[in-house]
């Protein structure tokens, strides 16, 4: 690590000219849910894909019912029934009408549906009557759908670069397609360092803790949409971490938590150390400690984010950086930095001037404040689940006072 802190910002490009460019896949519709669409994907077929009925009723010809009132019905043979999914064989004959059910194809020749409850027709009757009373009139084309008023073949649907839930989903099976070209979910190996860890809930021997990180980051990572395929620990001893690293499948991504200090037992650092790797302090507060590096894994070299190893500093590292290359990875962004929204501190707290300070606040309305009274400390993990997210204290303020306006990054954006 050199002397001098790197700012924010020049770490921030160094972590982005190491993101990978990855392909695209193409897979069916039920796998596509929460990915992100790499191509556009246009209507193949018309919606609705033939002009049908949007109503339990009767097709009939507008002329023939004009003027229908309860003071003077229009009574008319009924000489076929159109149940949704019936090719409507019968043409509809001047003077005449049809059953039609929700949904099923409107017959040639009619151009209006009367509502069954605008007739004498009893609703959920099983049998087509011989003849219908017509009690109301309507305009021309009333409860009709019409083939193609909500897209054509060809019009626009889904843009790339959109995130695919249930409803676009939806859209794309209704207008034709049954697989989509999609960015795959980025695999990501999450690796816990430190001698000292054991497993949660085991017994702590003197100088012992329990491993908290590897459950935080894989829960982040699954968080963000992202696939934490491998999720492992490892003592200070650089040779089990590479061959860790070595046995895994192939990733996309590896994220390490703790090792990368000045300390005699960094055992990131000393097992990843070479010309692709960079070890520095960042001028910000908590998680100054940051790394990146390249590792094998799954036999092609794998691109290592390198996180502190305190709890606080971990989660910040994510929210701040981390999560902005996975959004990278999947395709919804083009660079690292998180969203932002803007805040009003609520009372006052003190940080480090020289660096950008990261305070998990809790957030009421506009207004933020610090999660637990011993402000950003790096150990405070526990207390973790009161926060929002992290107010952004920007280099050069030393002291924030109640009613500054302050950056603010969500903890569980949506």
């Amino acid at each position: 690590m050199g002397d001098e802190p790197l700012g924010l910002d020049e770490y921030r490009a160094l972590v982005e000219a190491r993101i990978p460019a990855r392909g695209t896949a193409t897979k069916p519709l039920d796998e596509c849910l929460g990915l992100t669409l790499a191509s556009d994907a246009p209507a193949r077929i018309p919606v609705p894909p033939f002009t049908n009925s949007a109503m339990d009723g009767f097709a009939v010809r507008r002329v023939d019912v004009a003027g229908a009132s309860p003071e003077h019905p229009v009574r008319l043979p009924v000489i076929a029934d159109v149940p949704a999914g019936d090719p409507a064989a019968t043409p509809l004959r001047p003077g005449t009408a049809e059953r039609i059910m929700t949904g099923a194809m409107m017959p040639a020749g009619a151009d209006t549906v009367i509502r069954v409850e605008e007739t004498d027709h009893r609703p959920g009757t099983d049998r087509a009557p011989e003849a219908v009373t017509i009690l109301h009139g309507a305009e021309e084309g009333a409860n009709v759908r019409r083939a193609g008023e909500d897209v054509e073949a060809g019009d626009p649907v889904l843009t790339a670069g959109i995130p695919l839930d249930a409803v676009a989903i939806a859209a794309a099976a209704s207008v034709g397609h049954t697989t989509l070209e999609v960015v795959p979910r980025p695999r990501v190996g999450v690796l816990a360092t430190g001698s000292e860890l054991r497993e949660a809930g085991d017994p702590l021997g003197p100088g012992q803790i329990p491993d908290s990180n590897s459950h935080l980051l894989a829960g982040l990572v699954r968080e963000a949409g992202c696939e934490p395929v491998e999720v492992g620990r490892v003592p200070d001893d650089p040779a089990k971490l590479l061959g860790l690293l070595a046995q895994w499948p192939a990733l996309d991504l590896v994220i390490t938590a703790g090792g990368i200090s000045a300390g005699a037992y960094e055992v990131v650092r000393q097992a990843l150390s070479g010309p692709a790797s960079r070890f520095h302090r960042v001028a910000q507060q908590p998680g100054g400690p940051q790394g990146l590096a390249t590792a094998a894994v799954g036999g092609r070299p794998t691109p290592v984010l390198c996180l502190p190893g305190n709890p606080v500093s971990v989660w910040v590292g994510f929210h701040v950086l981390a999560a902005g290359v996975l959004r990278v990875l999947a395709g919804r962004a083009t660079g690292t930095a998180p969203r932002t929204s803007r805040v009003v501190a609520a009372e006052p707290w003190s940080g480090p001037a020289a660096k950008v300070q990261f305070m998990p606040v809790v957030r009421e309305g506009e207004r933020v404040r610090p999660m637990h009274p011993l402000g950003s400390r790096s150990h405070l993990v526990a207390s973790l689940p009161r926060a929002d997210g992290l107010a952004v204290v920007p280099v050069g303020t030393g002291r924030v006072e109640p009613g500054t306006e302050l950056e603010f990054i969500a903890a569980h954006p949506r």
